[in-house]
C-alpha cells in the first residue's frame, strides 16, 4: 500500500497539467464537456477544479497572499456547473511571443496548411488559436499570399488525399517539354521555389519537379502505385547518379538564380569579391557543363576536375579557330 499511494499522487499530479491549459484555452466550459473530453467521471472533473482553486505559487514571505492562488468563478461552478478561472497563477507572467513573432508563426503555418501532406489541418488551425491569444499584443492579421501555385497545390492535394496519380505538362531546363504522368508524393519549397517530389511511372524513379515548369495539372485516373511510405526520400532535392561527374565552378554571385536548376547541393558562402562556388553533377561527358559556362561568358570559372577544365579549354580554342 505504501508504495500504491505515490503513483496515485502522480497521477493526479498529471492530471491537473493536462487539465489547467485545457481550461485556459476554453475560458468557458461545463464539468460535463469537460468530463466527456477527458473520459473520467464528472465528480473527478469537481475535485480537481476544487484543487487547482487551493493551488498557487506564494510569495517571497512564502505565504499565500491576495492573487497567488488559482481561482475560479464559484457562483457559476456552484450554480450551473460551469468552470470559469478567473485568476492565473505565474502563467500571465510567463515569457510570451511578441506580436511580431506570433505572426510569423502563424504565417509559417498557414503555409504548412497548404501542403498536401499537412493532413492534420484541424491541430493547425487549434495552434494558429492559441497563438494568437498568447502573443504578448494582438498579432498582425497575417495572410499567405495567393500565387500561381496556389492551383496546382489544390490538385497535388486532391491527388494525394484520394491516392491518386498525377498527370501535368512539364518543361525542364534542357527539354522541349511533355507530358509526365506521376505518383505525387511531397511538396516542398527553397525560399520562393516549390517542388514536388514524385515516382515518374516512365522512368521508374524518384524525380524532382519545379511548380513553375509544370501546366495543366490534373488528377489522374489511375491509383497511385507509390505512396511516401513505400519511397525512401532523400532530404536534399536533387540526387546525383552513380555515373554523375561532380564539377567545382566559380561564378558572381549575381549568376547563382540561372544556375540553381543545375545545383547538386547548396552553393557556398559569398566571398569578399562577390563570388561563390557551386557544385555541379554532370552525365555523359562534360556537355552540359561546356554550355552553361559559355552562357555565361566571363562569369564562370570550372575549378576541377581536369577533365571538366580540359573540356571547357577545347570548346573555347575551338570557337577561336571557327572565327
Amino acid at each position: 500500500m505504501a508504495d500504491h499511494q505515490p503513483l496515485q499522487a502522480q497521477d493526479k499530479l498529471a492530471f491537473l497539467l493536462v487539465l489547467v491549459p485545457y481550461l485556459i484555452d476554453h475560458e468557458r466550459v461545463s464539468v460535463a464537456e469537460a468530463a466527456r473530453h477527458f473520459g473520467v467521471p464528472e465528480q473527478r472533473i469537481r475535485r480537481a477544479v476544487e484543487l487547482i482553486a487551493v493551488s498557487g505559487v506564494p510569495g517571497e514571505t512564502m505565504q499565500y497572499q491576495h492573487g497567488d492562488l488559482f481561482d475560479i468563478a464559484w457562483d457559476d461552478f456552484e450554480q450551473n456547473d460551469m468552470i470559469v478561472l478567473t485568476n492565473l497563477v505565474a502563467i500571465d507572467d510567463a515569457p510570451r511571443l511578441s506580436a511580431r513573432e506570433a505572426s510569423a508563426l502563424i504565417a509559417g503555418l498557414q503555409y504548412l496548411s497548404a501542403l498536401p501532406e499537412a493532413a492534420d489541418r484541424d491541430a493547425i488551425r487549434a495552434l494558429m488559436a492559441k497563438l494568437s491569444r498568447g502573443a504578448g499584443g494582438a498579432a498582425s492579421n497575417v495572410a499567405v499570399g495567393q500565387d500561381l501555385h496556389d492551383a496546382a497545390l489544390s490538385t497535388i492535394r486532391s491527388a494525394v488525399a484520394g491516392g491518386r496519380g498525377l498527370a501535368f505538362e512539364y518543361a525542364g531546363p534542357r527539354t522541349r517539354g511533355g507530358t509526365r504522368q506521376v505518383d505525387p508524393l511531397r511538396v516542398e519549397s527553397i525560399d520562393t521555389d516549390w517542388y514536388l517530389r514524385a515516382w515518374d511511372l516512365d522512368r521508374q524513379a524518384l524525380r524532382t519537379f519545379r511548380l513553375d515548369r509544370m501546366s495543366n495539372v490534373r488528377v489522374d485516373e489511375r491509383a497511385a502505385e507509390k505512396s511516401i511510405d513505400d519511397v525512401v526520400i532523400p532530404d536534399t532535392l536533387f540526387q546525383q547518379s552513380g555515373g554523375d561527374v561532380i564539377v567545382t565552378v566559380e561564378l558572381d554571385c549575381s549568376s547563382l538564380p540561372l544556375v540553381a536548376d543545375y545545383l547538386a547541393d547548396t552553393a557556398d558562402a559569398e566571398d569578399a569579391d562577390g563570388r561563390v562556388r557551386i557544385r555541379l553533377a554532370a552525365s555523359n561527358g562534360f556537355d552540359g557543363v561546356v554550355r552553361l559556362v559559355a552562357g555565361l561568358p566571363g562569369r564562370a570559372v570550372v575549378l576541377d576536375p581536369p577533365a571538366a577544365r580540359a573540356a571547357v579549354r577545347d570548346f573555347a580554342a575551338a570557337a577561336l579557330a571557327a572565327e
